[in-house]
C-alpha cells in the first residue's frame, strides 16, 4: 500500500505560479510512475500530468503543455508539479496518483493509477 499527501494548493492571481507536492508513503521502496489529475466544480477528473519512475519522462496534457513541469525527488519520494503563468481555468482541485512501475510507458487515464491522494484545492482568480 502507498499513502500520498497532496499539498500546496491556494488562492492565487491569474499570472501566478504555485508548486503542488506530493508525498508518498508507506511501501516506497518500489517504483511508482506518477499522475497528476484535476477536477473542477461541475466538472469530470482529468489528466494534467504524467512523470515515470525514473523521472526521465514526462507528458501533459495541451491543456497545461508549456506552463506545468513534474519532476520528483525520490531520496524524499515526493513528486511536484511546478504550475506557472496560471489561468482561472486551472482553478480544480488537484490529485496526484500512483502506480506501480513495469515498464517505461506514462499513463494517463484515472483508470490506470491504483493510488490516490485526497486532493489540493488550487484556486486562480482572475
Amino acid at each position: 500500500q502507498v499513502q500520498l499527501v497532496e499539498s500546496g494548493g491556494r488562492l492565487v492571481q491569474a499570472g501566478g505560479s504555485l508548486r503542488l507536492s506530493c508525498a508518498a508513503s508507506g511501501r516506497t521502496s518500489s517504483s511508482y510512475h506518477m499522475g497528476w489529475f484535476r477536477q473542477a466544480p461541475g466538472k469530470e477528473r482529468e489528466f494534467v500530468a504524467a512523470i515515470n519512475w525514473s523521472g526521465s519522462r514526462t507528458s501533459y496534457a495541451d491543456s497545461v503543455k508549456g506552463r506545468f513541469t513534474s519532476s520528483r525527488d525520490s531520496a524524499k519520494n515526493t513528486v511536484y508539479l511546478q504550475m506557472n503563468s496560471l489561468k482561472p481555468e486551472d482553478t480544480a482541485v488537484y490529485y496526484c496518483a500512483a502506480r506501480g512501475a513495469s515498464n517505461w510507458a506514462l499513463y494517463v487515464r484515472e483508470y490506470e493509477y491504483t493510488y490516490w491522494g485526497q486532493g489540493t484545492q488550487v484556486t486562480v482568480s482572475s
